[in-house]
């Protein structure tokens, strides 16, 4: 996976749109993102301290078309402007299909 810059990961979004025109699926996840780059493990063992839980949480953003994956990490301060420019990807890449008669 492909971590990549917001503005990089837009036009990057862009493309999948584009290349998925005639068929195909972009798979968009979004999460809450803490830092963290391994996952806690069950068995925590008592002695070992829990870290501390952070001021401010970060978005995490994933884009899939077939095997080529890309991501961005988005602090919270610019989440607002980076939901605008997604908001204007999505509705100019959309395309809605009337449902067809039986």
């Amino acid at each position: 996976m492909v971590l990549l810059e917001n503005e990089q990961f837009l036009s990057e979004l862009t493309k999948f749109y584009q290349k998925v025109k005639t068929a195909g699926t972009v798979l968009v996840t979004m999460k809450r993102y803490d830092g963290r780059t391994k996952p806690v493990s069950r068995k925590q063992k008592k002695n070992e301290p829990v870290p501390p839980e952070p001021q401010e949480y970060k978005c995490l953003i994933r884009a899939q078309v077939g095997s080529k994956k890309i991501s961005t990490i988005i602090p919270a301060k610019d989440m607002n402007k980076f939901q605008v420019a997604y908001a204007n990807l999505i509705r100019g890449n959309i395309e809605l299909k009337k449902k067809e008669k039986k």
